[in-house]
């Protein structure tokens, strides 16, 4: 089978043609990773369009017998994998972002399950992490499988974005990096990304494509969002610029004792994490220049990060 088809559409103004209809006939569909908070909206939605959901949970997905049964059980015309690796250290990743969906993939064949949604993540157009790397490995072992497959790939997560309102609103500095201007992402809210997800049901466009999205733009840096938390909160912006060459100093110093043991080998991974989130845009990245482009970027949805940080600074 030929490798996946890389998907890239140019970016529209909010809510203009990204919407696809939901499908009339509700579906079968079973929903993996629904503990998280994507894998919960996409089960809302999921509900709330008339669709059938068999949930699999943890245990079943640990167990290849449960998880067949389950799966027989379900009777699943549509599966969604929204399963990630919540540390992504090297060993959590390859046992959750690879192994674990290998099974579920080989129990959705077993099955007959005709389709296969997949929630990757954009940061592996330039894979530095291991979790990137068994997220790809998966998604060339979903590409070759035979089954009908749609990968996607978000940008950065509302969620993601909002660890320092508290901060914020207790008259705290705003953290950067550098002068706060070194990556950029257009952030997706939950409910937007659970949409964009459930609208490949049915829907040939998006079969056997990887496609990127992101919410409704323009794109932000952190700077911005430092700005936009201190504009809301109605307080002077204050910000504490931190290099992200600290990361890497921590990282070479880990990783001395990586070899010997489990705990630096980890904290060395999460160093490198930090300093990649602190430097790469989450953003579609040019093949041909290796820049990040926001207008080669899709956008999807209504739900602003402004919305969102006024609702969390109103609600406390």
């Amino acid at each position: 089978m030929a490798g996946p088809h890389f998907c890239i559409q140019p970016a529209r103004a909010k809510g203009a043609g990204m919407t696809h209809p939901a499908p009339t006939t509700p579906r079968r569909v079973a929903l993996a990773g629904a503990s998280g908070t994507i894998g919960q909206a996409v089960q809302r939605e999921l509900e709330a369009q008339g669709h059938l959901v068999t949930v699999l949970g943890r245990p079943a997905l640990a167990d290849r017998d449960a998880l067949t049964a389950a799966m027989a059980g379900a009777r699943a015309e549509v599966v969604i994998s929204c399963i990630a690796s919540r540390s992504g250290s090297r060993k959590d990743a390859q046992e959750v972002d690879y192994k674990t969906n290998l099974v579920l993939l080989d129990a959705a064949k077993s099955a007959g399950a005709p389709h296969f949604i997949l929630l990757s993540a954009i940061c592996v157009q330039k894979p530095l992490l291991a979790f990137q790397h068994a997220k790809l490995a998966f998604e060339a072992a979903l590409a070759a499988s035979g089954i009908g497959y749609t990968i996607i790939r978000p940008t950065a997560f509302f969620k993601s974005l909002s660890g320092q309102v508290k901060r914020v609103k207790a008259g705290k500095p705003f953290l950067i990096f550098g002068d706060g201007q070194l990556t950029r992402c257009k952030p997706i809210s939950d409910r937007d990304l659970a949409r964009f997800i459930i609208s490949a049901i049915d829907n040939a466009d998006m079969q056997g494509k990887i496609l990127p999205i992101g919410g409704p733009g323009p794109a932000i840096s952190l700077r911005e969002q430092g700005e936009l938390l201190f504009q809301i909160a109605d307080k002077p912006a204050r910000f504490t610029a931190i290099s992200p060459r600290l990361f890497t100093a921590a990282e070479r110093g880990l990783s001395v004792g990586a070899p010997l043991s489990d705990w630096f080998a980890e904290k060395a991974e999460y160093a490198r994490i930090a300093h990649y989130y602190a430097t790469e845009s989450m953003l579609v990245r040019d093949p041909a220049t290796g820049l990040y482009g926001a207008d080669l970027t899709p956008e999807f949805g209504e739900d602003t990060l402004e919305d969102h940080y006024r609702r969390l600074l109103e609600d406390g």
